[in-house]
């Protein structure tokens, strides 16, 4: 599997990325992750849909916890042709519970806690850490990446107002 370093930080700290550098134009990676009842979730069952997809560390820190919820409240505006997407390595249960409490329903949450799937075909996984670092990608209808930004400093928030432009453009 492919490593790479020096592309991101953790609180300063140097963290290795496995997987892939997925560039904007690349056919987007299969994956299979959990959904918060536990069924299997792939990129085919969102097939024809434009997808906003954020990989996060844990939804129970405060970056991912203002990342989800803004997403969630900026997914009104999107259309119904839109689908967000969380992905961590917290568990379903864990998610759901979140999901619960933060009144987050229009951003799906799905856990790479069994297999990394996601984190490494995407290339998100922290080695050191077994967590996903921050990134988000737009995927389009036609199922190639519209967007792509890897954070350089894991605590930091996206770029919101470029991730929705993208979705926007491409949902045409």
């Amino acid at each position: 599997m492919i490593e790479r370093t020096g592309i991101v930080t953790l609180k300063g700290n140097p963290v290795t990325l496995v997987g892939p550098e997925i560039k904007v134009g690349d056919t987007a990676p299969a994956f299979t992750v959990l959904a918060n009842d536990l069924s299997p979730k792939t990129l085919a069952d969102y097939k024809g849909r434009v997808l906003i997809i954020a990989s996060v560390p844990s939804l129970d820190t405060p970056v991912c916890d203002m990342e989800t919820r803004r997403f969630n409240t900026e997914a009104a505006g999107l259309g119904k042709d839109v689908t967000i997407l969380t992905l961590s390595m917290d568990l379903p249960f864990a998610q759901a519970r979140w999901c619960g409490a933060a009144g987050v329903e229009a951003v799906k949450t799905l856990s790479d806690h069994r297999d990394a799937s996601f984190g490494q075909s995407w290339g998100v996984l922290i080695k050191e850490l077994r967590l996903l670092g921050r990134a988000v990608f737009v995927v389009g209808r036609d199922g190639r990446v519209a967007y792509v930004q890897y954070l350089k400093e894991t605590t930091d928030e996206p770029d919101y107002a470029a991730a929705l432009a993208a979705a926007r453009n491409v949902a045409g």
